[in-house]
């Protein structure tokens, strides 16, 4: 980069944001990289129906939803601290034949949603991370900060931009659906890898189950040779012992 254009861009970032007034929630989008810091600014990610997605975003199934958790995470905490500054920008700049309460609402429905939202990204991380053979974890620790950090302003942002931004911000579509995905392919393969191990392990009791089905031993009858002659004491008293050959 150039020293002129070095220049110019520490002035761009220098000047303060207008409070241009907040466009409805229909027409929501991402935050602007201009308002929040993500990555490289300079760069956009291609979009995904509709959404414009910040440079940097992981396209491996488990980070991508890991970094949507993230980055929904940090948009609901930032509930309370915005609403005030929320609550002026819709008093202040009233729609025709809308009322206040309808559009504050809004706001409210958008918290249930999101923590919703929440647990089905969790669901699939926790399913991918039993089905994976090693450790993925950390990858996706690391994920979810990348998309937490979204909603981490620049110091020169003001808070009524903030509040634009977090008030015209929508999940990327991608999100939901990947979620959905990443959830139903690891819990096939997590069905797979427990039928391998059952059929892996040995049965320790398969010895005495076919023990316990064989059939029962029969004595077997000594040589002829061998028989052992009958017990004097155990013949009749009126018959004598028989007489061995000469």
């Amino acid at each position: 980069m150039s020293a002129a254009a070095f220049a110019l861009s520490l002035l761009l970032q220098a000047q303060p944001a207008t409070e241009a007034p907040a466009p409805p929630p229909a027409e929501a989008a991402a935050p602007s990289a201009d308002a929040l810091t993500v990555g490289d600014k300079s760069e956009t990610a291609p979009q995904a129906e509709g959404q414009p997605w910040p440079a940097g975003v992981p396209h491996d199934d488990y980070q991508l939803v890991a970094w949507c958790y993230g980055m929904l995470r940090g948009y609901l905490d930032l509930h309370d601290e915005v609403m005030p500054e929320v609550t002026r920008i819709e008093t202040t700049f009233r729609p025709p034949g809308r009322k206040l309460s309808d559009d504050l609402k809004v706001y409210a429905d958008m918290q249930k949603v999101g923590k919703s939202q929440l647990k089905q990204f969790q669901a699939a991380l926790t399913a991918a991370e039993k089905a994976s053979l090693r450790p993925i974890n950390t990858l996706g620790a690391a994920a979810v900060a990348k998309g937490h950090a979204v909603w981490e302003a620049a110091p020169t942002v003001t808070k009524a931009r903030l509040a634009q931004e977090w008030m015209s911000w929508a999940l990327p579509a991608r999100c939901e659906t990947t979620a959905k995905t990443l959830k139903e392919r690891a819990t096939l393969l997590g069905a797979g890898l427990k039928v391998n191990a059952e059929e892996e392990e040995p049965k320790a009791d398969a010895p005495a189950e076919a023990a316990k089905d064989a059939p029962p031993e029969t004595a077997s009858a000594p040589p002829p040779g061998d028989a052992p002659a009958p017990d004097a004491e155990k013949l009749p008293a009126d018959q004598p012992p028989a007489e061995k050959p000469n």
